[in-house]
């Protein structure tokens, strides 16, 4: 048995400016910018009696890590978002995330949730004293043909740095993609 003692922190903002007309391209664009910074508890000292890594209870990663290597759990992520939607049908969303991890002592942490009674749904990783975890670019492209079907085309790339430099000396760096169809009734 340990006690729990852990926090999470996020800050965003983000503003979609009127242009004027003498803009009129960068207008129809309708561009909307955002940024933040989220931090989240890792354990310091793993011999204590206190367990120090937040713990999200009930996660839904797939809104916020659409490239699900890392979440919530000893995690600092400073980010950026463009969002441009140039038709009433058509949204196009690029981030870019740096990601890192808030304690060096402990774990890296991937998975989404209670799904696997083996592991809980999630795995982690020694980095061997290793913060900087990977900076992600992707972009995500969202057609709504109608109000039933939307069709969506995602992809991410993810330069690993030091800490995925430890545990895959081979290949540190992962390029993710999907697509998808929503039918909605």
């Amino acid at each position: 048995k340990q006690d729990q003692s852990s926090y999470a922190f996020d800050a965003e903002a983000g503003f979609q400016p009127k242009l004027p007309k003498s803009m009129s391209l960068l207008a129809k664009l309708k561009p909307w910018i955002r940024g933040g910074y989220s931090v989240t508890s890792g354990d310091d000292n793993p011999t204590d009696n206190t367990h120090g890594t937040f713990f999200q209870i009930l996660p839904t990663p797939r809104p916020y890590a659409r490239f699900p290597f890392f979440n919530m759990m000893n995690n600092i992520d400073r980010f950026g978002m463009l969002t441009l939607r140039p038709h009433s049908k058509v949204t196009v969303a690029s981030e870019f995330h740096s990601l890192s991890l808030k304690s060096a002592t402990d774990l890296w942490y991937a998975g989404g949730g209670v799904f696997q009674p083996q592991t809980f749904g999630y795995n982690g990783r020694s980095t061997s004293g290793r913060k900087s975890l990977a900076n992600l670019y992707d972009t995500n492209l969202e057609y709504r043909m109608n109000p039933h079907f939307t069709f969506t085309a995602y992809v991410g790339y993810a330069q690993g740095l030091a800490a995925m430099r430890q545990i895959y000396p081979l290949g540190k760096n992962g390029t993710f993609g999907y697509g998808e169809v929503l039918f909605r009734f």
